[in-house]
């Protein structure tokens, strides 16, 4: 997992990017945040990633998880 490059593209009023950034920080994963609501080229750069406007929009690498999807997460951290 420490290999791994992790971004979160949140807001801070988003409940499920929190929940997406506590179980992130208690399994011990570093990950950069990424406040879209206040960085309008970041906030473009995750549409384009993601092909979506809503939040959390996670990339782990070069993948890319719409949402907060636990079982999902594991998944590619563990790859």
């Amino acid at each position: 997992m420490a290999d791994k490059k992790v971004v979160v593209y949140s807001t801070p009023t988003c409940p499920y990017c929190k929940r997406a950034k506590d179980y992130l920080s208690r399994k011990g994963v570093t990950y950069t945040d990424i406040n879209v609501a206040q960085d309008r080229e970041k906030a473009n750069e995750m549409i384009e990633k993601s092909g979506q406007m809503g939040v959390p929009v996670i990339t782990i690498d070069n993948e890319v998880i719409v949402g907060f999807n636990q079982d999902l997460l594991d998944k590619m951290l563990a790859k």
